[in-house]
C-alpha cells in the first residue's frame, strides 16, 4: 500500500490485477460475446470507419467478390476483434480466428489458408508478431490468392503454385509500425481506431448495463464512462467490478445491520475508491510513472526505457496502455528527447517545479 502526498487520491493494493491492463482477462472472455454487437448499426463509435466499411462491403457484395484485405490498428480494447466479426457477419461469410503468436510455422499458416472457402474471412490478431516466413507466405496469398510451395531441397528442389479461394484477411495490431512494409502495403483498407469520447463510452456502458442487468443507477453511468480512458473494454470491466461491489455491500448491509442498502451514488464512488481509480481515471501505475517523471527526473525529458527501469513497469505497457491516456488528458508530452510532464500534471499532484 502506497501512502504519499502525491497519491492520496488513490487507495490500491499493488498486487491486485490492474483494471486498466490493456490485455484481455478471463472475465473479459467470459462475457465479451454477450456484450459484443453483431451488426455495424449496433457498433457504437468510430463513425468514419463505419461509414467507409459500409460502402466497401456493399460494393464488394454487389460485385459478388470478397472484401479487400483490412488492417485495423490502434490501442488495445477499442473493438478491433468486434469489427472483424461484424465484417464477416455483414459479408455473410464464416470467420476463422487466430493470432500471430499462435501461428508457429509457415506450414501452420499454409494449412489455414488452404482450408478457407470462397469469400471467407481470416482474422489474425497481433499480426505484427507473425514470423518472417509466415509473412512471406501471405504476400502471394493476399495478392494473387496463391500459395507458393517449395518441394524438395538442394538442386532438385522445385516450386509449385497452389491456387486459393478468394478470401479476406483482417489483421489487427496495436503496433502498426512493427508490420513490415511489404505486408502492410498489401492491405487495401487500412483503418486506425481512435480512443472513444466520454459520450460514446456512456452509450456503451448504458447498453452493457442493461444486458448484464447490473442495477446501477443511470445517473452513475457517466462516472464510469469518464474513468474508462477512452476504451470500451475498460468501461465494461469497470462496470462489472462496480456491479460486484454493489451486489456484495448491499447484501451485507441488509443481512447484518437491518438497514436499507447504501445510497447507490455514494456506493459507486466507494467502488472507485476500492478499485484505486481517482476522479480523472488514473490508478497507481499512472501515478507511479508520473511521480518518477516529476520527482526523479525533474519533469523530464526522459526515455521510455529509463522510465520503465525506474518504475519497474514494462516499456511496452507504458507505451501501449499508460501513455495514450496521459497524452489525451494533457499530462505528458512526447518529444524527440523523451517524455516530459506538463504543468497540468505538476499542479494536479502538487509537485514542486
Amino acid at each position: 500500500m502506497k501512502s504519499t502526498k502525491s497519491t492520496e487520491r488513490i487507495f490500491i493494493n499493488e498486487d491486485k490485477e490492474r483494471i486498466y491492463d490493456g490485455g484481455k482477462t478471463v472475465c473479459d472472455f467470459e462475457c465479451e460475446n454477450k456484450l459484443r454487437p453483431a451488426a455495424l448499426c449496433d457498433y457504437i463509435g468510430q463513425e468514419k470507419i463505419k461509414r467507409s466499411l459500409d460502402i466497401f462491403m456493399k460494393a464488394a457484395r454487389g460485385r459478388g467478390e470478397a472484401l479487400d484485405h483490412v488492417l485495423l490498428y490502434g490501442p488495445p480494447g477499442l473493438g478491433k476483434t468486434t469489427l472483424a466479426n461484424i465484417i464477416a457477419a455483414e459479408m455473410g461469410t464464416p470467420i476463422r480466428t487466430t493470432s500471430g503468436p499462435a501461428v508457429e510455422s509457415a506450414a501452420d499458416l499454409a494449412a489455414i489458408l488452404t482450408g478457407l472457402g470462397r469469400g471467407e474471412v481470416l482474422f489474425i490478431d497481433e499480426i505484427h508478431r507473425l514470423s518472417r516466413p509466415c509473412e512471406e507466405i501471405l504476400y502471394g496469398a493476399m495478392e494473387d490468392f496463391a500459395l507458393d510451395m517449395v518441394l524438395g531441397k538442394g538442386p532438385g528442389a522445385r516450386t509449385m503454385r497452389l491456387k486459393l479461394e478468394p478470401f479476406t484477411l483482417i489483421g489487427a495490431t496495436t503496433r502498426a509500425g512493427r508490420i513490415s512494409g511489404p505486408l502492410r502495403d498489401r492491405f487495401g483498407i487500412v483503418n486506425r481506431l481512435e480512443l472513444y469520447s466520454p459520450a460514446e463510452l456512456e452509450q456503451i456502458v448504458r447498453r452493457s448495463s442493461k444486458i448484464l442487468d447490473t442495477g446501477i443507477a443511470d445517473a452513475d453511468l457517466p462516472e464510469i464512462a469518464r474513468r474508462s480512458r477512452g476504451t470500451p473494454r475498460i468501461a465494461n470491466r469497470i462496470l462489472k467490478r462496480v456491479r460486484d461491489y454493489l451486489q456484495v455491500t448491499s447484501r451485507k448491509e441488509e443481512l447484518t445491520d437491518g438497514k436499507n442498502p447504501a445510497d447507490k451514488k455514494s456506493a459507486v464512488f466507494d467502488a472507485f475508491k476500492m478499485l484505486g481509480i481517482d476522479d480523472l481515471g488514473l490508478d497507481f501505475t499512472d501515478i507511479n510513472i508520473l511521480n518518477a517523471l516529476i520527482d526523479k527526473f525533474g519533469g523530464g525529458p526522459v526515455g521510455v526505457e529509463t522510465l520503465a527501469a525506474a518504475t519497474g513497469e514494462d516499456a511496452v505497457t507504458i507505451e501501449d496502455v499508460v501513455e495514450p491516456y496521459l497524452l489525451q488528458i494533457g499530462f505528458i508530452n512526447k518529444t524527440p528527447r523523451g517524455r516530459e510532464a506538463t504543468e497540468r500534471a505538476r499542479k494536479y499532484y502538487g509537485a514542486k517545479n
